[in-house]
């Protein structure tokens, strides 16, 4: 029996909407309803049905015993990737109208001349200059003149133009003309939503703030009206408090504070699995954990040291630069719908191409024919053929077997469960890659970490993964499926600021350290009131001080999290983390500070570990099936268990299969399962073993 007030979390993925409710006592229960992507609102109202369902009383009900409802979007993502903006009008400096479209020639893969950028969100005769200019230090070079900005409305309002976006050098030092443009743009467009740079990444880099405020606009016209929707919808519906979103630091906001930066949504659904990672750490004993959250298309990878991820501000989204706070995912695409192939010279492929939900992999029966690392699970027998996720889809072996035998087994002379074998082993090293550039690129020795499996798909992999990483710690919890979701309903507000600085640091050491002072002083105050509006006062209110800091003649700077102001405590702070980056520092050499942060963060009540009735019996499987183990073993006959009879101190030891409700977890030879106090997964990785 559930125990009011609830916590929601919900995250739309492409085919499913999961919601996750967790009740007063940390009773945990998930739920799956199909998405709608021509209405996203209709997808969570059929999630909340099905959970109001389950407690026996209507969403009317349920909603006014809800305490907190967080929500989790692709909807940022999706109008950026599928090109359904808003028609967005561009003003610039005199003389840079052409920034944008130059992207400071940057190539992501520098040999790589012929692939073409992506398209410019705004055209050229929709990018239009204004008089005025500001020096680098803020000092006015050029006046403002209003009549330029006037002449460009009269052109948008021609063009049909919905959203303005507004970026003009070195507003990060001084903003007043970008101010007085959106002023004088408000007169004559009132109907146009309009953004300034200084209000959304107030940095250094002209492109990067361009890019930044141009996506902000082209996706503020479908995600404000969906957010507002959803929200008077719910309130409508008895939801007492206000509907807050996940963002891309990992860190909720309210919909009134996100109507302004909505491209600070991009990535999120992925970001909500720091709540997840926190709350996991709990019950591991271990605040060192990589996750690997694998879904249909993608395997995301997230590192925790110490219980705090690692962030950054440089993230790329369909190859558009956006210059905002975000959790450091690194992204592959290994997914349970990633497509095998064999190309030209006879190699085998996996990835980059996805299946999608539509057709989806061929054992779906939904048209798709191209083989799937899903298909290829079900081939080896770690999937069962039959129903999923209530019967919203079925596996079906013979598509599986018919669409590997003829696009890979075939042309490479295999049989079909080598091949099968062969995708398998294929992508979990594209993990493996991932995990090591998420760790090792950045001096963290991923031994030393759990592993984390999470993802519908993930914990099919989680074991070979560890093994091929040296790790002999891997944790899966039990709503692996609904990583996300459950992240959501652990996830504290967060509000980040930041501000140009651009002096050295040596500064500090002579009279810059009371202007440092003053500058946080300046920001936390604006912070203050921003979370004192949402509630959070006293001990419930942080704020986290942070730098990015870089050698002088350097481009790119380095977060370092540091509280002082005292330079000398800056640079100990910056050098161990440069060190542990490149292997060596400069020993008294110029250090910059190009930016302040700060990090505000309004705190929630922290899930708690729900300890369930514990068992040492023997678990006992209910059927068993031919699984291909490894390359030395081949199939062999192994034990299937229902994990929701599995409960807390049990174990049992490898191979088997576990079935949950939102995913399957595989487990090795030798490997040694242990439930957790919180009915979770432990796995301690035999040694010696073959992927």
């Amino acid at each position: 029996m559930l125990v009011a007030p609830y916590r929601v979390g919900v995250d739309i993925g492409g085919t499913f909407t999961d919601l996750v409710m967790v009740d007063a006592k940390g009773a945990v229960r998930a739920f799956k309803a199909p998405s709608v992507p021509a209405d996203p609102t209709d997808g969570v109202l059929s999630a909340v049905r099905l959970a109001a369902e389950s407690l026996g009383t209507g969403i009317e009900t349920f909603l006014a015993d809800t305490e907190l409802f967080v929500h989790g979007s692709t909807i940022a993502t999706n109008t950026l990737l599928e090109k359904t903006g808003a028609k967005v009008g561009l003003l610039v400096t005199n003389g840079f109208r052409d920034s944008l479209e130059i992207r400071r020639s940057i190539r992501e893969n520098v040999w790589d001349h012929r692939h073409p950028f992506p398209e410019v969100l705004v055209p050229r005769y929709l990018r239009l200059p204004v008089v005025g200019r500001m020096e680098h230090d803020g000092t006015v070079r050029t006046p403002f003149d209003p009549a330029s900005v006037a002449a460009a409305a009269r052109i948008f309002a021609e063009e049909g133009v919905e959203a303005v976006a507004i970026c003009f050098l070195h507003s990060y030092a001084n903003p007043s003309h970008e101010r007085a443009a959106k002023a004088e743009l408000k007169k004559l467009l009132p109907e146009v939503w309009v953004t300034a740079s200084s209000e959304i990444a107030p940095t250094i880099g002209e492109y990067e703030r361009t890019s930044t405020t141009v996506v902000n606009a082209y996706v503020a016209c479908k995600v404000v009206p969906y957010l507002e929707s959803l929200a008077t919808r719910l309130a409508a519906l008895g939801l007492p408090r206000k509907l807050l979103m996940i963002q891309s630091n990992g860190g909720a906001i309210s919909i009134d504070e996100i109507g302004h930066t909505p491209a600070s949504l991009v990535l999120s659904g992925p970001a909500a699995g720091v709540g997840s990672l926190k709350f996991f750490g709990q019950d591991t004993g271990s605040d060192h954990l990589i996750s690997i959250e694998v879904g249909g298309t993608s395997c995301d990878v997230t590192l925790m040291q110490h219980g705090a991820v690692t962030m950054t501000d440089q993230i790329v989204v369909d190859g558009y630069h956006l210059n905002i706070p975000a959790v450091d995912i690194h992204t592959v695409g290994a997914g349970g719908g990633t497509i095998a192939s064999v190309d030209g010279a006879g190699l085998l492929k996996a990835g980059p191409e996805g299946a999608g939900s539509t057709p989806g992999p061929a054992c779906y029966g939904r048209g798709g024919r191209r083989p799937t690392v899903t298909d290829a699970q079900l081939v080896l027998g770690r999937l069962k053929p039959g129903p999923y996720a209530g019967g919203a889809i079925t596996l079906n072996l013979e598509k599986a077997v018919e669409a590997i035998d003829d696009h890979v087994a075939k042309p490479l002379g295999l049989s079909v469960a080598d091949a099968a074998a062969g995708i398998i082993q294929l992508v979990e090293q594209n993990i493996l890659h991932a995990v090591e550039q998420a760790s090792l690129e950045k001096g963290f020795n991923p031994r030393t970490f759990t592993l984390v499996a999470a993802g519908g798909a993930g914990p099919l992999h989680g074991p070979s993964t560890a093994r091929l990483l040296g790790s002999s710690s891997l944790y899966v919890p039990r709503l692996a499926g609904v990583f996300c979701a459950f992240g959501m309903c652990n996830s504290d507000l967060r509000h980040d600021y930041v501000r140009s600085w651009l002096h050295g640091l040596d500064n500090a050491a002579d009279s810059g350290s009371a202007e440092l002072e003053a500058a946080f002083t300046e920001m936390q105050t604006e912070a203050s009131e921003v979370l004192q509006r949402e509630g959070f006062t006293g001990s419930r209110a942080a704020l986290e001080r942070a730098y990015d800091l870089r050698y002088f003649g350097q481009q790119w700077t380095i977060p370092v999290e540091c509280a002082s102001t005292d330079a000398t405590v800056i640079r100990k702070a910056f050098e161990q983390i440069y060190q542990r980056l490149f292997g060596y520092v400069q020993p008294a050499g110029d250090i910059e500070i190009v930016n302040l942060r700060l990090a505000a963060i309004g705190k929630l009540d922290p899930l708690q570990v729900a300890a369930a009735a514990s068992d040492i019996s023997n678990p006992q499987p209910h059927s068993r099936r031919s699984v291909w183990i490894d390359r030395r073993s081949g199939f062999v006959d192994t034990p299937v268990y229902d994990g929701t009879k599995l409960v807390p101190r049990q174990t049992l030891v490898g191979p088997a299969v576990i079935e949950e409700a939102t995913t399957t977890l595989f487990i090795g030879d030798g490997d040694r399962l242990t439930m957790t106090d919180a009915s979770n997964y432990h796995v301690k990785i035999a040694p010696g073993g073959i992927a």
